[in-house]
């Protein structure tokens, strides 16, 4: 099932698709699992088993519903991956982020767990940022992010933990940008940033060409040891 619940959106005018895994016990804690440009596809779904199966209520919220509900592409098709770009040329942002609070309320206050987190991946890493910056989210990791230089003037507002996740070879994010995420955030309290040496983007994704088995297992045992002490 690839949607299986529905989120109110914060004006509370419409709502959105999600993929809800349960722990098998009382969660831990919340994890909002933030899409790539390949919408909540099986990938993303196995993100989010995983972390329940580690205790955690996971959620992965639509967030192309205003463009193309229930997307999910397969990035080693060349014409899905296509429509995936195309996708996100078309997304905004912004409403992303004011999905991402409607979540982030909705575990909160519906779902009765206190203490939430986000891991993102892609385009998924870089709102991971923005809601570190954006909401009153508990914790935040993101993968191989996106443009994130763009976003450094709003780093004062981080005030929860952030882990950021950045292989050096990625094709998506320059060595000039990750040399100005260093550089704005290496001395910031509350931002961790981890360099994996001689990897490309998407290193960790659970499934297709692109994981590498090894350094994704030490970035995901890198999260998981994050969001213990954060969130429980």
């Amino acid at each position: 099932m690839s949607l299986n619940t529905t989120i109110p959106t914060l004006e509370g005018d419409a709502s959105f698709g999600a993929y809800v895994a349960q722990p098998a016990g009382t969660a831990r804690g919340a994890i909002i699992v933030i899409q790539e440009i390949f919408g909540v596809n099986p990938g993303i779904r196995q993100k989010c088993d995983k972390l329940a199966a580690e205790g955690y209520l996971a959620v992965a919220p639509d967030l192309f519903w205003r463009l193309q509900p229930a997307t999910s592409l397969d990035p080693d098709v060349e014409a899905e991956f296509t429509q995936a770009l195309d996708l996100m040329g078309k997304f905004n942002q912004d409403a992303g982020i004011r999905d991402i609070e409607a979540t982030i309320h909705h575990i909160r206050r519906t779902l009765g767990v206190a203490k939430v987190g986000c891991v993102g991946y892609c385009l998924g890493g870089r709102l991971a940022f923005m809601t570190a910056a954006r909401t009153d989210i508990d914790a935040s990791v993101g993968y191989y992010g996106v443009g994130i230089d763009g976003l450094l003037g709003e780093k004062h507002a981080i005030a929860h933990p952030l882990m950021l996740h950045i292989p050096t070879a990625d094709g998506f994010v320059p060595r000039e940008t990750q040399e100005a995420m260093h550089a704005g955030l290496d001395d910031h309290p509350k931002v961790t940033l981890h360099d994996y040496e001689g990897l490309d983007h998407g290193f960790a994704t659970e499934t297709g060409k692109r994981r590498h088995e090894e350094a994704a297992n030490l970035a995901d045992s890198r999260t998981a040891a994050f969001f213990a002490e954060h969130l429980g």
